[in-house]
């Protein structure tokens, strides 16, 4: 079998920290949208109709925007290219799982999980492991699909 001498023998350290920084992230988003839910929750208790607060509606975009930039600084630190291919289906499709497994068992599930998506997506950034990535990673979320939505 032939290698290509451009792709490092181990990309353990890479998709390593990818799946740390996936797991931080995952547990900082559920810890901020129970936060946020509570803090909604306590504005708008004495409402009668409907009531958002300002967090209700920045939550999302604030979360998708640190996720974005904490991906792209890790990401270029760990040198997992190309991150146009690799970040947006990262962050644009991590709520199903992230959701899924919250559902189920609580937020270190969703913890886990999210070091385990940002861990399939990384392997997806070397055409040796595109396959297994791309496998692992649809998997995930086609078993997230069927427990959100039976």
């Amino acid at each position: 079998m032939n290698t290509s001498r451009t792709e490092p023998r181990s990309v353990i350290p890479q998709v390593s920290g990818a799946a740390v920084t996936g797991a931080v992230l995952a547990c900082g988003a559920v810890h901020f949208f129970s936060w946020v839910r509570r803090d909604s929750d306590q504005a708008c208790e004495k409402t009668d109709g409907l009531c958002w607060t300002w967090w209700d509606w920045a939550a999302i975009p604030l979360s998708f925007t640190t996720a974005l930039i904490i991906l792209i600084i890790v990401y270029k630190q760990l040198d997992i290219r190309p991150r146009l291919a690799v970040i947006p289906p990262t962050i644009l499709l991590a709520p199903f799982p992230l959701l899924a497994a919250q559902a189920t068992a609580g937020w270190w599930t969703a913890t886990i999980t999210g070091g385990t998506w940002s861990c399939f997506l990384a392997l997806t950034a070397w055409s040796r492991y595109r396959v297994l990535g791309i496998t692992a990673s649809a998997t995930l979320l086609l078993a997230s699909l069927v427990v959100l939505y039976p």
